[in-house]
């Protein structure tokens, strides 16, 4: 049976042959991929390269792949949110797993190493901000993987399960999700990294509990979010991609991981006094690792 032929409206591949949103060819990416949401902390992480070996931007989608010694690493602008992701990981993939001259599936499968170095906002009094939090899950309040047929492992559903009866947030409006991180990955990354599961939000002000002018529908979501546990899992931390990255990573069939460095502490309500160099030292430290992974 021949292999189906994915169409031109499905896949959108430009004239010079790379893939639409990335303007990215299957040549131009590295097996290691690290994600951020601003465009601009590509350059900032590529600056701790050895060599740039190729640079492409389409819309917000910067990329910029070289080497650290001999490790072959791309990093990818996602920009904010999970709608992003779903394109990011989606082309991510189809470079890595589909013929862009044929548009079938390749019979063998390549798998990625994706890593998000982001920012977030802590939910713990003890976790003080330039912190740097690993994700062990990801709890999905937006809606992308419910357009996906998706299962959880055993685990997963333990602690969805918690998490919905202690929130109340399953409903109409709100049905959450998780999606664990890759354990492979997970384990380099030990001293100077709190372990905990993010929340993901599909947005920053009502969907993060912030109160401006407009009144909230979930007025009691920190609290919930921060009294969570499940065994020795607790919430540490959210952002708004990490679930999406998680989710489709495994469904996709690639090893991810999610590395923010904490900026704000919504408990204490502080902001960290030099963002810039609390992400500094998470991209230097983190590309330590990587490069030895």
């Amino acid at each position: 049976m021949q292999p189906k032929v994915i169409a031109e409206s499905e896949l959108i591949i430009t004239a010079k042959g790379t893939i639409y949103h990335l303007d990215l060819a299957p040549e131009h990416l590295a097996n290691m991929v690290i994600t951020v949401g601003d465009p601009d902390r590509v350059k900032e992480v590529s600056k701790y390269f050895d060599r740039i070996e190729h640079k492409a931007q389409h819309r917000e989608f910067i990329t910029h792949t070289g080497y650290v010694g001999r490790k072959r690493i791309s990093v990818i602008s996602t920009g904010i949110g999970t709608g992003n992701i779903d394109i990011v990981l989606n082309e991510l993939d189809a470079l890595a797993n589909i013929d862009l001259v044929t548009r079938q599936v390749k019979p063998q499968r390549q798998a990625l190493s994706i890593i998000r170095l982001g920012t977030s906002g802590s939910l713990q009094t003890n976790i003080p901000v330039d912190s740097l939090v690993v994700s062990s899950h990801g709890i999905g309040l937006d809606n992308i993987l419910h357009y996906y047929q998706f299962s959880n492992s055993d685990n997963e559903r333990y602690i969805l399960d918690n998490f919905e009866k202690h929130t109340g947030l399953s409903s109409k409006v709100i049905l959450p999700y998780i999606a664990e991180a890759s354990i492979g990955l997970r384990k380099h990354f030990g001293a100077g990294y709190i372990h905990g599961i993010t929340v993901t939000c599909p947005g920053f002000y009502g969907p993060q509990g912030r109160v401006l002018r407009g009144p909230l529908a979930f007025p009691n979501l920190l609290d919930a979010l921060t009294s969570f546990s499940s065994g020795n899992d607790r919430i540490t931390n959210f952002e708004m991609e990490t679930s999406a990255i998680y989710g489709l990573g495994k469904l996709l069939g690639h090893h991810c991981l999610s590395i923010n460095a904490i900026v704000a502490n919504r408990l204490q309500q502080t902001f960290s006094k030099d963002s810039a160099a609390a992400i500094d030292n998470m991209i230097k430290h983190s590309l330590e690792i990587i490069e030895r992974i």
